[in-house]
């Protein structure tokens, strides 16, 4: 999840009060007129006297942030690398279930060589688990079993799909005691929901 902010936007002719949002990858602004900019597609950006100006390939857009836009105008420019959103750090140990794209695998080995596959190490730190339909969530409560202290269980599933939810990963980690904390993109296609252990059961 993003910052967020109450602001002021102005794209063009078209100026409005409203809520900005800035997402992992993308800036959002919704008000009486709405924006979406991916950070891909910004030609330049800069903040000059608490504005966010940034130059897209239809026109400028200007967030009156005050103090704000300083540190929404770093994250833009030096966005985090995705094992760094997810909380991964060296020498971490991991454990996953499922199908993972090559490139994510190769991040997680390039920080630790304490990765289990198919199996819950009992001392994981990070929990990785793809679920591309909602059957797998079937290996849930086995998982959650295995989770202890802080650790961490990422549920990864697909995009804008109907017949695998946001709503559907919920309430399959709250039905197995879990608290969910955290979203973040995953990747073009899925996003990963995180959760863990309510304090007050830890």
């Amino acid at each position: 999840m993003g910052n967020e902010a109450l602001c002021k936007a102005r794209f063009g002719k078209q100026e409005s009060e409203g809520k900005a949002l800035l997402e992992t990858s993308e800036v959002r602004f919704r008000g009486d007129f709405q924006l979406k900019i991916p950070f891909s597609t910004i030609k330049s950006a800069k903040a000059v006297d608490g504005e966010l100006r940034l130059q897209t390939a239809e026109g400028v857009a200007i967030f009156h942030l005050g103090g704000a836009a300083e540190k929404w105008l770093k994250k833009i420019l030096h966005p985090k690398s995705r094992i760094e959103k997810l909380g991964v750090k060296a020498r971490a140990r991991v454990s996953l279930f499922g199908e993972f794209e090559g490139e994510f695998l190769r991040e997680v080995h390039a920080l630790t060589k304490s990765v289990a596959k198919g199996k819950a190490a009992s001392d994981s730190e990070h929990m990785f688990l793809a679920a591309d339909s909602k059957e797998d969530f079937s290996a849930l409560p086995k998982i959650a079993k295995s989770m202890s202290g802080a650790a961490a269980l990422w549920i990864v599933y697909p995009k804008g799909q109907k017949h695998i939810t946001e709503n559907d990963v919920l309430a399959a980690g709250r039905k197995c005691g879990l608290k969910d904390v955290k979203v973040v993109g995953f990747s073009a296609t899925h996003t990963a929901l995180k959760f863990v252990i309510p304090l007050a059961s830890r």
